[in-house]
């Protein structure tokens, strides 16, 4: 079973991840289409702000 922590900080090492395909000096020899491609997927991916933001509505929404 995942534990929402988990789930959490899977999401942001994959952000990372998208992002650091996007810097050819960190990953160099990636090609073109690849990297259009994160950025495509990082335009609307949860950053860690939208991420604490979900977080805290669930804790609420679970309390009441």
């Amino acid at each position: 079973m995942t534990l929402p922590v988990e789930r959490t900080n899977a999401v942001l090492r994959t952000e990372r991840f998208l992002i650091d395909l996007l810097d050819p000096k960190k990953t160099p020899r990636v090609p073109r289409a690849v990297r259009q491609e994160a950025g495509r997927l990082l335009k609307h991916y949860p950053s860690q702000y939208d991420m604490e933001e979900m977080e805290e509505r669930f804790s609420y929404e679970s309390k009441t």
